[in-house]
């Protein structure tokens, strides 16, 4: 089954080489773009780099907050829910799929105290730190549909993702239960791990905490817009802070599905063309993308790079998360526990 693994891992390959080979032959004047890199303003890199930090850690504070009104005391220790909050991100860049979602769950159940259902739970907070994604992001697309200049396929998909940001968020309201302390004794495997997923997204029942949630995401996300903002600047595109809002939409749009790490080349095109509205050349939107992403990849590689050393795991280990049979993966044991 290992071998069956490191094949999913491939199958992107020759989608990624096709991408490659049309980029080249169809794509912009690649002199323009290298053009556009020599007269980057780094002060404004910066400024997104840093941006992009506390985005990190507000976010971070959010999945905190979930996971505390999943499961009974003792609870992890925030430094343990962020180091592997930054793990997933780096196994999210690096790993086709949304392996570091899994992979975060993994680094911090090897942490905490051995109970039954812990990882089912754990998964369920995942599940419901992603729903408080859907309210930023909802009122970015309204406010994207309004403000900013779309093309007609880019107001068909924004369309699509509101519709299907408030059924999913529909779906884990119904789903939640308050209660963490639920029996699952006597209950079949099956069962028992849907009820202790439910039981993860027990904040969405819990006005106080979810505000709390709700409004960290929400932090997150306007630091996510400010660094594209800034990023604009970066690359002397001086277009209005609604175009920064309809570039990060379509960012994730472009990333819903990853069909390889960090869809490289399709996330490019999905922010280059939507900004020809602004004026702005395709091969400026171009190197725009691929300095976005650089960005963004910088921080969440470098940062999950830190914390993956500091758990003692490797990308070799992460790598094995997609072949798991099992719905817990084993990572290597740790001596101490939160």
């Amino acid at each position: 089954m290992a071998g069956l693994g490191r094949w999913r891992i491939l199958l992107p390959v020759p989608f990624v080489a096709v991408g490659v080979v049309l980029l080249w032959w169809r794509g912009p004047d690649w002199h323009a773009v290298r053009d556009a890199f020599t007269a980057v303003r780094w002060w404004w890199v910066i400024v997104a780099v840093g941006l992009n930090l506390i985005s990190i850690v507000v976010r971070a504070i959010a999945w905190n907050t979930a996971i505390r009104q999943a499961m009974p005391a003792p609870y992890p220790r925030f430094r343990l829910v962020f180091s592997a909050f930054c793990v997933g991100l780096f196994g999210n860049a690096v790993l086709p799929g949304r392996v570091g979602e899994i992979a975060r769950v993994a680094v911090l159940a090897r942490r905490l105290p051995r109970r039954e259902g812990t990882w089912a739970t754990l998964i369920g907070s995942v599940f419901a730190h992603r729903v408080f994604d859907l309210f930023p992001t909802i009122a970015l697309v309204i406010w994207v549909l309004f403000t900013a200049k779309l093309p007609d396929w880019a107001v068909t998909s924004l369309e699509v993702v509101l519709g299907l940001g408030i059924a999913l968020f529909a779906f884990a309201l119904i789903s939640a239960r308050g209660d963490n302390t639920s029996r699952i004794e006597g209950l079949g495997k099956v069962r028992s791990l849907l009820t202790q997923a439910r039981v993860g997204l027990a904040v969405m029942r819990r006005p106080i905490p979810a505000l709390t949630a709700g409004t960290f995401q929400f932090s997150g996300w306007a630091c996510q817009l400010l660094a594209v903002f800034a990023a604009m600047h970066a690359f002397r595109i001086y277009e209005p802070l609604a175009a920064a809002g309809l570039v990060l939409v379509l960012m994730n749009v472009a990333t819903i599905f990853p069909l390889w790490p960090g869809n490289v080349g399709l996330l490019q095109a999905a922010i280059a063309y939507p900004l020809t509205n602004y004026g702005v050349d395709v091969s400026h939107g171009i190197a725009f993308g691929i300095g976005l992403q650089a960005i963004e990849a910088s921080v969440g590689v470098g940062i999950g790079l830190i914390f993956l050393a500091r758990e003692g795991l490797s990308y070799a280990t992460l790598k094995q998360i997609p072949s798991g049979d099992e719905g817990e993966v084993e990572l290597p044991p740790v001596a101490g526990a939160a």
